[in-house]
């Protein structure tokens, strides 16, 4: 916090690039935190916002409703196989508090009232509010309020890069999901499972082997425990399939939407459940059934317009098989990134990339600096004219997803041209 008063004031943003107060661009290398889609000042999205702005700016969604809110929801079940009804909120944290309380609140609701706890993955994020955090903890960001969370089942993800010794990168796969099912089948307390779908982004973007995901949501069947997924980072096309756990072919029973479903224009989440869920809550007033869950900006007609046109635009400019496309770019730069002395691993979906930095290749050991990484990469690539972000030992590309090829290759040079030059500052 003592670095605020010396962070660069962003004025203006034209397509893949900010700028700021002084004229100086930088190439978005985050898509402004993962959110954007079509790059900035996008005009289609602008006039869907001061159209709607012009003829209702907020309308509650308590016994009320509005007809943008309406139409995305119509489109959101219609995109999304197995969903029924959608639950409306402001951001991604809370639209997984909402999956949490729907998937608790359900048992209940049913007359099951020993299926109270949740199963979750190890490393995974889901948010910085409570329920999020207890559900997605990642000790570097979470260690102060260990003592608050409530306790979750954890398993382990395979990681192709750190293998146990005396497994294959399969035995380790079938270990890790052998531990799983053990685990619930003998637990009958269970309530849900909750995991991201397709890849662990904040969690230093672990992508999941191959019908990793889809056992999983198998053994829930199996086993009678709800199966929640998280695609508020991962879906909407950012490892290149518009709803991803379609692609793992993982059908959940609640699945929560956030941060592209705008387009990254303004603050909008979502959290959809299947027929089954949602028919739970359908009680008289005395069964006191109801989801006591709301939020002011809950269905904000304005957030709702631009998330229609949003999802619009995917359809009329083809985005998914742009992304699938332009996303190859990254797999030439493979050799060249891997070959500097302090990485260790790349790993790489669809618009998502993580370069983790190591002190040893051998003993592949994480890079722990005195001084911030995140400041140091930063830094470094705002000279290189590149907005990067780090989190933790891991070096991260999430460009807005409609960037071009020659932008992307643009990004991905001047990133290793940062690494280069941040190395001897970070080791």
């Amino acid at each position: 916090m003592k670095e605020w008063n010396s962070f660069d004031t962003i004025t203006k943003g034209k397509g893949m690039w900010l700028i700021d107060s002084k004229g100086n661009k930088m190439l978005d290398g985050v898509a402004s935190m993962w959110c954007n889609v079509w790059g900035h000042s996008n005009p289609e999205l602008v006039k869907a916002i001061t159209n709607q702005s012009k003829k209702l700016q907020h309308s509650s969604m308590f016994n009320l409703t509005n007809e943008p809110a309406e139409r995305l929801a119509e489109s959101l079940v219609k995109i999304s196989p197995g969903m029924h009804r959608v639950f409306y909120s402001d951001n991604g944290s809370t639209a997984m508090e909402i999956a949490i309380k729907l998937a608790l609140q359900y048992w209940k609701n049913i007359g099951e009232k020993k299926k109270t706890e949740i199963a979750t993955l190890k490393n995974g994020y889901h948010g910085d509010t409570f329920g999020a955090m207890s559900v997605g903890f990642v000790t570097e960001f979470f260690s102060k309020f260990k003592k608050q969370l409530f306790p979750t089942i954890q398993f382990s993800v395979p990681n192709k890069y750190r293998i146990p010794k005396g497994f294959t990168f399969l035995d380790y796969q079938n270990y890790c999901l052998e531990k799983i099912e053990k685990k619930i089948s003998k637990n009958n307390n269970i309530a849900a499972f909750v995991m991201e779908s397709g890849a662990q982004v904040a969690g230093g973007v672990m992508i999941y082997p191959k019908g990793f995901q889809k056992k999983i949501s198998q053994i829930c069947k199996k086993y009678d425990v709800l199966f929640v997924l998280d695609e508020i980072a991962t879906g909407f096309g950012r490892l290149g399939f518009m709803i991803q756990y379609e692609e793992q072919k993982s059908i959940p029973d609640i699945v929560a939407y956030g941060k592209m479903l705008t387009g990254g224009y303004l603050t909008m989440a979502a959290t959809l459940t299947n027929k089954k869920i949602y028919d739970s809550y359908l009680g008289e007033f005395n069964d006191w059934k109801h989801l006591f869950h709301g939020h002011t900006y809950t269905g904000n007609p304005i957030a709702a317009a631009v998330a229609n046109e949003n999802l619009k635009m995917y359809k009329k400019n083809n985005l998914i098989k742009k992304i699938q496309k332009t996303s190859k770019i990254f797999e030439k730069f493979y050799q060249e990134i891997s070959e500097i002395n302090i990485v260790g691993d790349v790993r790489h979906k669809g618009m998502l990339m993580g370069i983790e930095l190591v002190t040893n290749k051998k003993k592949k050991t994480p890079i722990h600096p005195k001084k911030s990484i995140n400041k140091i990469f930063f830094e470094e690539g705002k000279k290189n004219g590149i907005y990067l972000r780090t989190l933790g030992n891991i070096v991260m590309l999430v460009p807005p997803l409609a960037i071009s090829e020659k932008e992307l290759d643009l990004l991905v040079n001047r990133t290793i041209k940062t690494i280069q030059t941040a190395k001897s500052k970070v080791v």
